[in-house]
Formats: structure tokens, C-alpha cells, sequence
């Protein structure tokens, strides 16, 4: 078993129910460990009258990290996204990320892990240190709780 850090957004529609499903939808590929708290945030890397509401949850699991993401893809589509982020960000009904899975470090052409992103997201770092502040950056070498002290 794998334990995978997930990032998890909307800002469309009803956001905690978004989120919510989202959580019940992963709960068919593991184990839910933890789930920090729903945090408000501006929109990040474009611009929306459309706040955002972010989570992080982690996750027990069985699956290697590339049927993980198929999973999470395939769950943000059963939820009514249609179009993933590719060159400008938009608004979207839901949004998964793998931000850590294990300690592995990964580098395809589908999946970079750790998420290369995150520890310069406010709202990815801030809910991930309030489930796990102690765990280790395995790239940074810093813990989530050190890399939140930077917002």
C-alpha cells in the first residue's frame, strides 16, 4: 500500500458538494487517511469572479501513481469537467492533482511527482501542513509544516 497526497479544487457550481463527491468518488480506489479542511482562495494563474475552495486529502491506495491519475482524470470528467488545463488555467468544476505520492520521485511526460507546483501554491500548502506538517518534501528536503511558514 501507497500513501498519495491529493490536491483537490473548484470553483464552479456548489463548491463543497464539488468537493465532497470528489472525496466520495476517491474513496472507490482507498483509503481515506485524512482530509484537511475546505480553505477559500483567489483564483491563481488567471482571472475569475469565481473564488476557489481547496482541500488536500490523503490517501491510502493499491494503485501505481499513473492508474491514480487515470483514476482522478477519469473522476474530474464523471463530474463534469471537460477540458484539463493546458496552456491557461480556467474555471472548472473540479480538480485533482497528485501532489506527493509516497516518497517517489517521477518525471513522464503524463506525471511529474513530487507535483512540481505546489510548494509555491499557498492554497495546496497550507491545508497539506494542517494533515501533514511533519512529512518531507522528498525533492526540497524540507517538511510540508517548514514550506507552509513561507505564506
Amino acid at each position: 500500500m501507497a500513501t498519495a497526497y491529493l490536491g483537490l479544487g473548484t470553483n464552479l457550481g456548489d463548491k463543497s458538494k464539488n468537493i465532497t463527491t470528489a472525496v466520495k468518488l476517491l474513496e472507490r480506489t482507498g483509503t481515506i487517511l485524512a482530509l484537511s479542511r475546505f480553505y477559500e482562495n483567489p483564483p491563481w494563474g488567471f482571472e475569475s469572479e469565481n473564488e476557489f475552495l481547496n482541500a488536500v486529502l490523503a490517501i491510502e491506495t493499491m494503485l501505481p501513481p499513473h492508474e491514480l491519475l487515470d483514476i482522478t482524470q477519469h473522476i474530474e470528467r464523471e463530474m463534469g469537467r471537460t477540458q484539463k488545463t493546458s496552456a491557461a488555467y480556467h474555471d472548472r468544476i473540479i480538480d485533482i492533482d497528485i501532489l506527493l505520492y509516497d516518497d517517489i520521485i517521477l518525471h513522464t511526460t503524463r506525471l511529474i511527482l513530487p507535483h512540481p507546483f505546489m510548494h509555491k501554491r499557498c492554497f495546496v500548502i497550507v491545508p497539506f501542513a494542517e494533515i501533514a506538517p511533519s512529512l518531507s518534501h522528498p525533492v526540497l528536503k524540507k517538511t510540508i509544516g517548514e514550506l507552509a511558514l513561507s505564506f
